[in-house]
């Protein structure tokens, strides 16, 4: 294969020896054996992909351990670690790289990019690594190997058969009532072993969140959605409630749409200061309706442990049990597809107004949706046994700009109330916004109020009055 090189700055080489060693990224020696280098690689395309700079190690110095760029002589000394990275997956498409050359620099460095497997990857040693932190951990043992095949949507929970008889989704309200709307030539036991959602006498977990009246009766913990109203803007704490958790519950469709017109009825009761006053905060309902939907949907049942929907005063947090499976990273969640259940994602989409009319496209639609309303992107996090999907009601405008539209409708604004609206949270930050429109001639502070009561207005324009024509 041809391998690029790339020629970086001074400057930039600078960078790259101060950078940190994290969860996404490692700095290895050139000397390292490529058998000892595949515990990094597998350990990156296990979990979520990383960088490898492979010529950078860390040195004794003057002033104790310090970096040094000490790449290969040429590029043919990393053919070994080539045929080890090509030797890792039959399609070779676990990595991508080039070698970095800076002038006054010794050799040349080698830059890998690991990609999420899909697959679980081994290292020369046969055993199996994920990446925590800046370590790589192996795994050991069937469960952490199960664990992980759950975590990558090798294998789902969907197909785990329950402890119940037929007859629970068989004879329920909500399959009788499906056949009868959309598939109206079919028996209900017939048309379940016909979709392999049940064997035998038993049905699976799909036919359980589908079809039983009640799943959560049969799988507690795992297959309700719990809403939180927390009446503040930092972080949830008890104390902030506005009321017990509230528990949705129900099969899989109604618990999708029951979840949004409860989320969507706490939200609107939320007022922000805006340039009219208090104003009711609202959402696009695509947005959180995709959000929710993605999270009920793509989650992992192995977990036991609900989805969580916490309100606060100016953001919604989306927790959906499960880190991203498959091949999708934070990073390409809105451009790839994968479905972790998709039985259940196919079966759903069988229902009238299905809650997931355009497979694939949930979170894509999210973004735009907040986009067109001037919101702030969404922010997508993945935690370790989950992923969070944060809604901000946070205007795209820059700082400056919500300060002038706030004055455009009254006749002042103090630091407090520039915080409020622009999402700002030190008091110091929110005065660099005021000092950079004073600097541009367009805020004054209010004469004779300083300390707490200190306030900003647009700064009055003087006309001068032009003398009048002498003949």
């Amino acid at each position: 294969m041809t391998v690029p090189v790339r020629q970086i700055t001074e400057d930039q080489r600078f960078s790259l020896l101060s950078i940190e060693e994290s969860h996404f990224i490692d700095l290895k020696s050139a000397e390292i054996s490529p058998a000892s280098l595949t515990k990094t690689i597998v350990a990156f395309c296990n979990t979520s992909g990383g960088e490898i700079f492979l010529g950078i190690e860390e040195v004794e110095g003057l002033n104790g351990k310090q970096r040094a760029w000490r790449g290969f002589d040429d590029q043919e000394q990393a053919n070994a670690f080539f045929q080890v990275l090509e030797g890792m997956s039959p399609l070779g498409n676990h990595y991508s790289a080039e070698f970095l050359l800076s002038d006054g620099a010794q050799g040349v460095v080698l830059h890998l990019t690991l990609f999420k497997t899909q697959e679980i990857l081994s290292a020369s040693n046969g055993k199996v690594y994920v990446r925590r932190s800046s370590q790589n951990l192996p795994i050991d043992g069937d469960a952490a190997i199960e664990r992980l095949k759950y975590d990558k949507g090798i294998k789902s929970f969907e197909d785990e058969l329950s402890n119940i008889k037929i007859e629970e989704v068989s004879n329920s309200l909500i399959i009788l009532e499906f056949l009868i709307n959309v598939l109206p030539s079919s028996e209900p036991e017939e048309w379940l072993k016909k979709q392999r959602v049940v064997d035998g006498n038993r049905p699976s977990v799909a036919a359980v969140l589908l079809y039983s009246d009640m799943p959560q009766a049969i799988l507690p913990k795992r297959s309700a959605v719990k809403i939180l109203r927390y009446q503040t803007k930092e972080n949830g704490e008890r104390d902030f409630l506005a009321f017990d958790p509230m528990t949705i519950e129900g099969a899989l469709y109604d618990l999708i749409y029951d979840s949004v017109d409860t989320c969507k009825k706490l939200v609107e009761g939320i007022k922000k200061l805006g340039p009219e006053g208090l104003e009711q905060i609202s959402y696009p309902d695509e947005a959180l309706h995709e959000v929710l939907t993605n999270a009920v949907l793509h989650r992992d049942y192995s977990i036991a442990s609900d989805v969580q929907v916490r309100i606060f005063d100016n953001r919604i947090e989306i927790e959906s049990p499960g880190r991203l499976p498959g091949h999708v990273t934070v990073d390409t969640a809105t451009k790839t597809q994968f479905a972790r259940n998709p039985k259940i994602v196919r079966l759903i989409n069988k229902f009238k107004n299905p809650p997931n009319k355009d497979v694939g496209e949930g979170l894509r639609t999210t973004f735009e949706a907040m986009n067109k309303l001037r919101l702030k992107r969404p922010i997508i996090q993945e935690k370790e046994n989950s992923v969070l999907v944060i809604l901000r009601h946070e205007n795209l405008g820059s700082p400056e700009q919500l300060v002038m539209e706030y004055l455009e409708k009254n006749s002042e604004i103090s630091n407090g109330i520039g915080r409020e609206i622009t999402g700002i949270k030190s008091e110091n930050t929110m005065k660099e916004v005021f000092y950079r429109l004073r600097d541009r001639d367009q805020l004054e502070q209010v004469p004779g109020r300083a300390g707490n009561k200190a306030a900003w207005q647009r700064k009055a324009v003087l006309q001068q009055e032009k003398p009048e024509d002498t003949e």
